[in-house]
């Protein structure tokens, strides 16, 4: 007797009843990722460090918005905020992080805000957190052969992004080894995605860092 056939992935599965925390909504990622769960029946709490900015106002103009999405004011380094966001909810998408070379605007509130998100997750018993990261976090390595299979175990090589002044790639890598850290500390459930460039329509009124790449090859400026 031929094995059946196995059964279709149920890519439209219903959230309801159950709350997600999205970081930095009003961001070109996080913004899809809110039109998705709302589409799917989730509650979604988004968090922005100023909820009435204009630049979230597409948010509220999603199917489902006006019935299932709050936006809360969340500083990322200020835990007690972070804690009173994530409270309640059965699963957070961490996307919020600085995109600067600054290293003072990158690196520490890259690292603190992950490890808070961590801390929140964890003393709220939430059953995942899915933390979006970059390549740029596991890429940078000029050791590393261009035909070598970059995996879990691959980092940015840390002093080389420090003496190249890439301190996105070092804010990314130092970002997610503390929520990795913070994670198997507190047994929380960790998924990390490492993107590259993220292109797609734009829900938001601003481009966002792919994007622009895209505009500078347009207008001759790359």
């Amino acid at each position: 007797m031929p094995a059946a056939a196995p059964a279709a992935a149920n890519t439209t599965s219903s959230g309801s009843g159950q709350t997600v925390c999205v970081t930095g909504a009003g961001g070109f990622i996080a913004s899809w990722i809110v039109k998705l769960l709302l589409e799917r029946d989730y509650t979604v709490r988004g968090t922005a460090r100023n909820p009435d900015d204009s630049k979230n106002a597409h948010l509220k103009e999603l199917e489902g918005a006006e019935e299932r999405l709050t936006l809360h004011k969340v500083d990322l380094l200020d835990l007690e905020s972070v804690k009173a966001a994530i409270n309640g909810c059965d699963g957070v998408i961490h996307t919020a992080s600085p995109v600067t070379d600054n290293p003072e605007e990158m690196v520490e509130p890259a690292v603190n805000g992950a490890k808070n998100v961590i801390i929140a997750a964890a003393e709220a018993k939430v059953r995942r957190v899915v933390f979006t990261s970059s390549i740029g976090a596991v890429y940078m390595d000029p050791s590393r052969n261009i035909d070598e299979v970059v995996d879990e175990s691959c980092w940015s090589n840390l002093e080389y992004c420090k003496t190249t002044k890439n301190w996105y790639c070092y804010g990314k890598a130092v970002a997610e080894q503390a929520a990795w850290d913070e994670a198997k500390a507190r047994g929380v459930d960790l998924v990390v995605v490492n993107p590259v460039l993220v292109l797609g329509p734009l829900l938001q009124t601003t481009m966002n860092a792919s994007t622009v790449h895209i505009l500078k090859y347009l207008t001759g400026s790359a």
